[in-house]
């Protein structure tokens, strides 16, 4: 029997190719079995404002239970601020402030701190009191520089 080499070369050569194509849809469901599933995309709300737990802030900063505040009169030396959270675009925030050597406790902006003096406003290292929330400040109390 006489066989002729070019027919075995095409028979060889269509294996091969046969083999590869195989190979290659092996290798692509592998792969596409091995990637995380394709998630459909879901719109998502956009977060509402966020509200401050003034207690839990004030004992993050390291003040103690609130507790009554005895009434006499407004003294800047009475007032020691301790932290402060300053809202930069909003015009808000809140102080912690203790008052008569009393465990500190946190004022939002407004808030009355004692008999006759609200915070009126934060800024970055300063807190300023006074008697009515637009009118002028009476006492500015400022936090003390950690050494």
């Amino acid at each position: 029997m006489v066989t002729n080499s070019l027919q075995i070369w095409r028979v060889r050569a269509g294996t091969l190719i046969l083999w590869a194509a195989a190979g290659a849809c092996l290798v692509f469901w592998a792969l596409r079995l091995a990637s995380p599933v394709e998630a459909a995309m879901v719109a998502v709300a956009a977060p509402g404002p966020v509200a401050v737990d003034l207690q839990a802030l004030a004992q993050v900063l390291g003040a103690g239970p609130a507790s009554p505040v005895a009434q006499t009169p407004a003294a800047p030396s009475r007032y020691t601020l301790q932290g402060l959270l300053a809202g930069r675009d909003s015009g808000r925030g809140a102080a912690v402030i203790a008052v008569n050597g009393q465990p500190a406790r946190a004022f939002p902006v407004g808030a009355q701190v004692d008999e006759g003096l609200v915070l009126q406003s934060v800024g970055v290292q300063q807190a300023w009191l006074g008697p009515s929330r637009q009118g002028d400040a009476t006492v500015t109390l400022e936090l003390p520089i950690k050494k």
